[in-house]
Parts: structure tokens; sequence; C-alpha cells
């Protein structure tokens, strides 16, 4: 079976030109690294207005950030926060037609655990499952779990062998024995499969030529960091992602990207509330530690870009700026799926105000853009 088999349940694959997404609503603030009033603080009750929000509104997919220890300074910046398969399997039976992904660390969960996991949430769900795969890069949290951090190149290795374990309990009828590298499976058996056929939807974040050609490989998703208005190198990034898999693997993929959205009257008071929550309630100190857990250094970055760096991590995860009026930001919407996006994930500082004004004020213009159908209210 293939690909089109998921389309009937998961609306990943629905027919909206842009798709849309939550990002982050399961961590403290969410995306940004302020003390600005507002900023999520995680409650169940909080999580689930959101998703339903979300769900109301049209949106595709809510993606959790899998944390296990925050970054320190005034917030301790994501140090609060909900376990992503659990999370998606409670969101998954209070919402409707939204996808719900789990963000999954692999390092962290053996195989034949997350493929009993993910098929409980897809029958939750009714198919509406989807599976963020995350090689673990923070060092922090692989030492709690007392495991190393491996060579950059090798967490991919392992990942990779991860999935094809993952996939063929998904799959195959019969028990099997496998014999790898990083797992020995012996008799391998699992049951229920998926509702989705083959299996669930899968994305990755790697940017690196390893983190590429795994995403080309296994995932139907491939979700990427874009420059503001730098239209020309988006495309390119895009062009080379789907050229790379159908070129080396023949494979049909999306890709997506995320952005933080300060959607205001006008232009000058967007800006004005971006600089609020960033210089003036900006935790530095959390953002120093995340700069120097992931080798963002003074030495190899010019201070200048360093400084932007930083700014935009405060402001959404370093996310794309989505700043202005709502006109503004569906142009810029428009001109995303101009160079090939085929979803944006979001985020804000106040998640519920956010989604509704979004609702109200950009989603009629993306409709009106061509980006967007109609929402049936649910």
């Amino acid at each position: 079976m293939g690909l089109s088999d998921r389309t009937g349940t998961n609306p990943l694959f629905n027919e909206n030109p842009l798709k849309l997404g939550i990002f982050g609503p399961n961590v403290s603030h969410g995306c940004a690294i302020t003390t600005a009033p507002g900023a999520l603080e995680v409650t169940w009750a909080n999580t689930r207005r959101i998703a339903e929000l979300a769900d109301a509104a049209g949106f595709e997919a809510l993606v959790p950030v899998a944390r296990w220890k925050g970054f320190g300074g005034k917030t301790n910046f994501n140090g609060t926060c909900f376990e992503t398969y659990t999370w998606a399997a409670g969101l998954a039976a209070l919402t409707r037609r939204i996808a719900v992904f789990s963000t999954s660390h692999v390092p962290t969960v053996h195989p034949i655990l997350a493929a009993k996991q993910a098929t409980t949430i897809d029958h939750i769900s009714g198919g509406r499952f989807a599976l963020n795969i995350v090689c673990g890069w923070y060092q922090p949290e692989m030492e709690m779990f007392g495991a190393p951090i491996m060579p950059h190149d090798e967490r991919y290795a392992y990942a990779s062998e991860w999935v094809e374990v993952v996939r063929r309990l998904w799959t195959e009828a019969e028990e099997f024995d496998h014999e790898g590298r990083y797992f020995r499976i012996n008799r391998g058996f699992h049951e229920p499969k998926p509702i989705q056929h083959p299996y669930p939807a899968l994305m990755n974040a790697g940017g690196s030529e390893a983190g590429r050609h795994f995403t080309a490989k296994y995932c139907d998703m491939a979700f990427i960091l874009l420059r503001q208005h730098d239209w020309d190198g988006a495309r390119a990034q895009v062009d080379a992602l789907r050229r790379l898999a159908k070129e080396e693997y023949g494979r049909e993929i999306q890709v997506w990207s995320y952005g933080y959205v300060v959607c205001r009257p006008t232009h000058r008071e967007a800006e004005e509330y971006l600089n609020f929550y960033v210089r003036e309630r900006g935790d530095w100190e959390a953002v120093e530690n995340l700069t120097r857990i992931i080798g963002v250094q003074s030495d190899v970055v010019d201070p200048d870009q360093l400084e932007a760096f930083k700014f935009h991590f405060i402001a959404g995860w370093g996310g794309y700026p989505l700043i202005g009026t709502p006109e503004e930001i569906t142009e810029d919407l428009v001109k995303l799926h101009q160079v090939g996006l085929d979803g944006c994930l979001l985020s804000w500082v106040n998640y519920e105000d956010g989604i509704q004004q979004w609702r109200r004020e950009v989603l009629p213009l993306m409709e009106q853009a061509g980006l967007r159908k109609p929402v049936t209210l649910l």
C-alpha cells in the first residue's frame, strides 16, 4: 500500500496548499524564552485548550518538543514539560481532526516500545498520529539516561536501524528476528497494526548531510530552518531536499518549516511588542546556555550574527519571523508556499490568544490567497 492510503484519516495529507501546525505547546514557555506576561505555563488545562482551539481552527498538526531537562536561567526554559507519547495519547482522545505528533528521542526509547505506543495513539486518534524523530543532541539529557552522546553521524545510523525495526513491527504479520549493530530482536511481534497504512507519518529536522539523507530515505516530512526573506535560499533548500529524496531514494516528501508570530494592527506595534518580550523580558542567561550546548560560540560566528541568532532564539526557537499585520504575515506565507513549503508550524508568546487571533484575522486572508480551504465548524 502507498502513501495515499493515509489520506483518508491523516490531515497531513489533505489538499490545503499550505498546512499549519502548532509547535511546542507541551513545554514551559513554548518556543519563547521570555518572562513576558502570557508566556505558556504547562498545565493539562492549558495544553488541552490550545489543542482544542487549533483543532477547531482547522490546523493540521500538533507538534510537541521532546524535553527532559530545561536550559536554566530565570525561566529554566522548557524545564517543565509533558512527555510526548502520553501527551499525544491524551490529546488524541480530545481532538477530532488534527494530526497529533509525538517527538521521540530515539536513544531514550526502545523501538518495540515506541512501535506499540505509536500504534496505540494511532488507534485512539482514528489514524491521525505522526512521529517526529530526534536523534538526541542535548548532552545533559542524555546523561540523565546514562547514555553518552554518540558522534554526529552515528546518531543517524542508530536512528536508521531504530526506524527499520519500528517499521517491521508496524507492517510484518509474522514474528521476525533482527540482528543489527544496535538492536537484537528475537521473534519480534506486534499487533494490532496501526490504522494508517503502510504506517504513520514520520518527520525529521536533520540539516546535516547525514540528517538530510536520513530524512529523504525514511521520512514523509522534512523540517527545515529558513532565513527571513531569503527566498532564493529557501527555494534552493527545498528543491535540494526533494531532489535528494527523488533521485537517491525514489520517494516524494513534504517540506515544512516553523515560525514565530507577532501579529498586531500595525507593523510598528508588532515590532514594539517583539522588542519588549525579547530585549526587555528575554531570558538571556537561558539562551546563553542553549547556544553553548549546541556549539554556537562567538569564536566561530561573527558577533553581530551571534546577537541576531540569540535574538531569534528568544523570540521563537530561531524560527521564521512572521511579524506585522495580518496582511503582511499572509504575504510572507504566500511567498513561503511559492518557494515550495508544504506546511508551517507556528508559535506565539501567548498561544491561546494567538490561535484565536489567527483564526479571526489571518485564516480568512490565507483562504483569499488560495493557501487554505474554508474551515468546516466542529
